[in-house]
């Protein structure tokens, strides 16, 4: 059992953590003990609290992240879960010319979200444009904060990357959605700073919920990691 607690830089709404960087944190503690054809499946509860101590335990095929009520629960998935949560990529300029068009500059629900939220300073400041075709894009270069002492970015910051390209696969304007299940394999990792691409793609709507899909590529176009997402539509206000 390890004791934990999230700061305010990992918000996702104004009152509770960052979904990606919570679903990490179960995610890669349970994948450190599960066996090797698995991933983990993270599922939300309630809205993570920050700032408050939580507990986090990690059996063989499970992990639970508990404060005052039960926070994540994780469970050891086949890892074929994911096969089709590779999202096709595009190259590194046209992922930064989508940028340009990210709604979430304008008009973002949770505009403090440690992965996306432009008044974030010390957050991932992903921009994920739509491509037009159910895909978002956008670059990234990992700070180096974000890197442990081998260098490699953490896998609890991959997971919080691969969150939000997904979500802004959804109209979330019109249907406004926060993470409430996550799916995530990492094949490798990137060094801090190098050049990759986030992709993302909408797979389909089942009344509330919306299901995505995010792939992270590398400077040579190497899939580096995969996740696929269940959003649940909410009124944002109940987050502020």
């Amino acid at each position: 059992m390890t004791t934990m607690r999230i700061a305010p830089r990992f918000r996702g709404p104004a009152q509770s953590g960052n979904g990606g960087y919570v679903a990490g944190l179960v995610g890669t503690a349970l994948a450190a003990v599960a066996a090797a054809d698995t991933a983990p499946r993270v599922r939300l509860l309630v809205p993570p609290p920050m700032e408050t101590d939580l507990e986090l335990t990690v059996e063989p095929a499970r992990a639970q992240l508990t404060g005052a009520v039960a926070v994540a629960e994780a469970v050891a998935v086949d890892a074929d879960t994911l096969a089709d949560a590779t999202v096709d990529p595009v190259d590194p300029d046209e992922a930064l010319a989508a940028e340009a068009q990210y709604k979430g500059l304008v008009d973002h629900p949770f505009p403090g979200c440690f992965v996306c939220g432009p008044e974030n300073r010390e957050g991932l400041q992903l921009k994920p444009g739509p491509l037009g075709d159910g895909r978002t894009a956008c670059t990234w270069h990992p700070a180096a904060d974000l890197a442990g002492s081998d260098g490699l970015v953490d896998p609890v910051f991959l997971w919080s990357a691969l969150d939000c390209p997904g979500g802004w696969a959804i109209d979330l304007e019109g249907r406004p959605s926060v993470l409430g299940q996550m799916t995530a394999c990492i094949d490798a990792r990137p060094q801090a700073d190098e050049p990759c691409v986030l992709m993302g793609r909408i797979l389909g709507e089942d009344g509330r919920k919306t299901h995505t899909a995010s792939t992270l590529y590398d400077s040579d176009g190497r899939v580096l990691a995969r996740a696929r997402h269940t959003w649940i539509l909410v009124d944002p206000a109940l987050f502020n």
